[in-house]
């Protein structure tokens, strides 16, 4: 029931961020071509291969409702291959075979390739002492730490695009950036911490340990949405 909770509440989020991304992107190119279907399954999917590394083999099992909300709920929400093959025969219907044919050749293509770039990310990141960097006192799990600010360089853009193309005044926008980048934080912040967790640490002995993680994530994850802020502008 956890997991059913979790992938729920994961879907509900990747669902509205899905929505809001390819409208944004389908108010600044037009819908002469498929581009926010096309994004977000390209993003997806490098995401997947990415998270998969991180989250699923590195086999943290404190951690299974949380996978089961990003990968099968979140992820599996944000993108969508129904959509991609309802907008393909739209194409077919309408005479153009070119743009249904450019459509599948980078859908298909595009999202093999992402899966592969995010799956050498994340075992890049693990090659070495296991993504753990060990020293007196304590740890570092810096291939999480950067695997979180990868995400979060994705969420700076992904910002700046429902910021600047989407329709919704400038209330909801702001209150919309503060949720989703208060809650990537939230969950990046404490992913860590159970994955110390499962390393043997414990919150009582290794407080400050924890807390200094915690809010270095959550720094380095704020500065890197800064620079997505400022990337996504250039676009």
């Amino acid at each position: 029931m956890n997991q059913l909770i979790a992938v729920a509440l994961g879907g509900s989020c990747g669902a509205v961020v899905r929505f809001l991304m390819s409208t944004g992107l389908y108010q600044w190119l037009g819908r002469g071509f498929p581009y926010g279907t096309l994004v977000v399954n390209v993003v997806g999917s490098f995401l997947i291969g990415l998270l998969t590394e991180a989250l699923i083999l590195q086999r943290i099992a404190i951690a299974l409702e949380y996978r089961a909300a990003i990968l099968v709920g979140f992820i599996g929400a944000f993108t969508t291959f129904s959509t991609f093959s309802l907008e393909t025969i739209y194409l077919i219907e309408q005479g153009n075979l070119t743009k249904a044919a450019l459509n599948i050749t980078l859908s298909v293509a595009g999202c093999l390739f992402a899966v592969w770039i995010g799956l050498l990310c994340g075992r890049s990141l693990f090659f070495y002492s296991g993504g753990i960097i060990h020293w007196s006192g304590g740890v570092i799990p810096y291939a999480l730490m950067i695997a979180n600010a990868i995400v979060a360089f994705l969420i700076g853009i992904i910002a700046t695009i429902l910021l600047q193309k989407v329709a919704l005044s400038m209330e909801y926008r702001a209150t919309l950036m503060l949720v989703m980048i208060g809650a990537y934080l939230t969950l990046s912040g404490l992913y860590l911490i159970l994955f110390l967790i499962e390393q043997g640490y414990s919150f009582n002995s290794h407080t400050n340990l924890m807390l200094g993680i915690f809010v270095g994530n959550g720094l380095v994850c704020i500065l890197v949405i800064w620079l997505g802020l400022l990337t996504g502008k250039q676009i």
